[in-house]
């Protein structure tokens, strides 16, 4: 059996990682996984289950709960999963290495058998590229700026007809970038071999097309 091919995009909340993946997804027909949803998953789960996303205990059965299938098969679609509180729930269920442990599993399954008749995969998240496949030979680290980011969050979320308070979407994204780079295990970081874009002042097609661009001086 030929080896699937293998793509990682990390990056910060609201930098465009997600986009450019579900992109590349379908320009090379991949299978896509939004690590990301794992967690907040995880940890939406723990707050149904009337726990604490930071008290190991109560993520860690949270972890062990999910049901591999499931999400293989569309899972994750829940749309409470691109809410604020799974967004912060996830931040802090994430800082617990024991949860880590038990989703790293799954995704690395996810990379080497990719589900359907897929040739490769495409996994986004915070550490896809550093921890969960530091072998990959493709991978992108997608940044902006924190004030960029909330503009785009806070901009999402009157969208979808949700109050927000621009100030405070900016507060709560440093918050959550200096948990997430700064937490003792996987913290939010570049690969050292992924090729970086800064998406401050570039729009979904210019993402797409330096990504392209790159893959190709690869092949």
């Amino acid at each position: 059996m030929t080896t699937p091919r293998l793509i990682t995009v990390d990056g910060p909340a609201g930098a465009g990682k997600g986009t450019l993946s579900k992109r590349l997804a379908a320009h090379f027909g991949y299978a896509h996984l939004d690590t990301g949803k794992l967690y907040r998953a995880v940890g939406l789960n723990t707050l149904a289950a009337g726990g604490d996303p930071a008290t190991p205990v109560d993520a860690i059965a949270a972890a062990e709960a999910l049901d591999s299938a499931a999400i293989a098969s569309g899972g994750l679609q829940n749309p409470e999963l691109a809410g604020d509180t799974a967004a912060s729930a996830a931040s802090k269920v994430a800082a617990i290495p024991e949860v880590r442990q038990v989703l790293l599993t799954f995704q690395r399954d996810f990379a080497s058998n990719p589900p359907g008749s897929s040739s490769g995969a495409i996994l986004d998240g915070r550490d896809t590229g550093t921890v969960v496949c530091p072998d990959a030979p493709i991978k992108f680290f997608i940044t902006a700026s924190a004030e960029e980011r909330a503009k785009r969050r806070h901009k999402e979320l009157l969208d979808r007809g949700e109050a927000s308070i621009y100030p405070r979407v900016l507060a709560d994204m440093k918050e959550r970038d200096v948990r997430d780079s700064t937490r003792a295990i996987a913290p939010l970081k570049a690969a050292d071999d992924a090729r970086t874009i800064d998406t401050s002042e570039l729009d979904a097609d210019a993402v797409f097309a330096a990504a392209l661009e790159f893959i190709a001086s690869l092949s």
